[in-house]
């Protein structure tokens, strides 16, 4: 399967390491990261050796997966034959204890992106990593890189310092609402606090499997404290949570919401539909049994052809060969997910083909 033409909803180039930024910072900061010997750090989300970082095939000797411009384009631009495809870059800007340090990177990031990937091939966008820590700086690097049609989103790690309700993080809504930018929530923490309900997890398969527990927590989070309500057009994109989560989920929210809404009046409407119309997912991964007929009844489910998006999620091991969707992905649902979803859901795509 690559699909003619598809859109590409979340790939990752990777940073070498932070001397590749170094040009892309300020004085202070390039002679800080020197003198501290960090200039080889290597602050990435995913583990560089980790089988889930890269497939067996796409991986080249010790080379950090997502680094190599040329092998990016083949495999994941030319491989899949994409029309755009969107760079999610995991990098340590937004993990960072330190806020100006955080900000720092994160705007070396976005500039390193635009001048050594978008620069370079046309197909390419980008979303803007931000300082999370500090709202008002994020909506700083917002504002820095907006005026550029290419960046499409805005990214954030899905495990913050706290909910993503709060009126602490709006006026990053407030930015995104008015540049038409996505926030695009990825699986990852910032590890402030455990990732589980219970405690600290011992192993990476605990780790990555409660990132599903995260993404309900704050997509409630949302609802109940009324960012929707506040922000009609916003649009958040869920990054690798998996897709066969929701339906229960829905049917749960809906469930509890009719019984408790006193507490939370200005939500109007049974959450399933706000998620309906305000919430995304890119369907790499798709967990479900071998059985295509029981996953096809999970996207049933859902009730709406509207909320995928096709994503590679280039060069993490989710699929083999070029088998992006699995099977039990409805034929009618496929086409949509490739084109008619993205489009809908960036409008900065949409308007670069108008």
């Amino acid at each position: 399967m690559p699909i003619s033409d598809a859109i590409d909803c979340d790939i990752h180039p990777g940073v070498p390491t932070v001397k590749a930024l170094l040009p892309y910072m300020t004085d202070y900061w390039r002679e800080s990261f020197i003198a501290r010997g960090q200039d080889g750090f290597q602050p990435a989300s995913y583990l560089p050796n980790s089988p889930l970082t890269c497939r067996p095939d796409w991986r080249d000797g010790e080379e950090i997966p997502g680094t190599s411009f040329e092998r990016l384009k083949a495999h994941a631009l030319d491989g899949f034959g994409s029309r755009f495809a969107i760079c999610n870059v995991l990098y340590g800007g937004s993990f960072a204890v330190s806020e100006t340090m955080g900000a720092a990177l994160c705007s070396a990031v976005n500039d390193w992106i635009r001048e050594q990937w978008l620069d370079r091939d046309p197909r390419l966008r980008a979303s803007i990593v931000v300082p999370t820590q500090n709202p008002a700086l994020a909506v700083e690097e917002i504002e820095r890189q907006a005026d550029d049609p290419r960046f499409v989103q805005i990214l954030m790690p899905v495990g913050l310092d706290m909910m993503l309700g709060k009126q602490h993080y709006w006026p990053i809504f407030e930015a995104a609402v008015r540049h038409r930018l996505p926030i695009g929530l990825h699986a990852g923490s910032l590890y402030r606090y455990a990732p589980t309900a219970v405690g600290w997890p011992s192993h990476h398969l605990q780790d990555y499997v409660s990132n599903n527990q995260a993404f309900e927590s704050q997509l409630l989070s949302l609802i109940a404290q009324g960012v929707f309500v506040k922000f009609p057009d916003l649009m958040v994109v869920l990054i690798e949570s998996g897709v066969t989560w929701l339906p229960g989920f829905l049917w749960r929210a809906r469930k509890t919401w009719r019984a408790v809404r006193p507490e939370v009046p200005w939500v109007k409407e049974s959450p399933i539909d706000i998620i309906r119309r305000h919430v995304r997912l890119t369907a790499q991964p798709i967990d479900a049994p071998d059985n295509p007929e029981i996953l096809e009844r999970v996207l049933e489910q859902i009730g709406s052809d509207d909320m995928l998006l096709f994503a590679s999620d280039y060069p993490h091991w989710q699929f083999d060969g070029d088998q992006m969707l699995p099977k039990g992905v409805p034929a009618r649902l496929i086409e949509k997910m490739a084109k008619d979803n993205p489009l809908a859901t960036y409008p900065r795509l949409r308007e670069t083909l108008q």
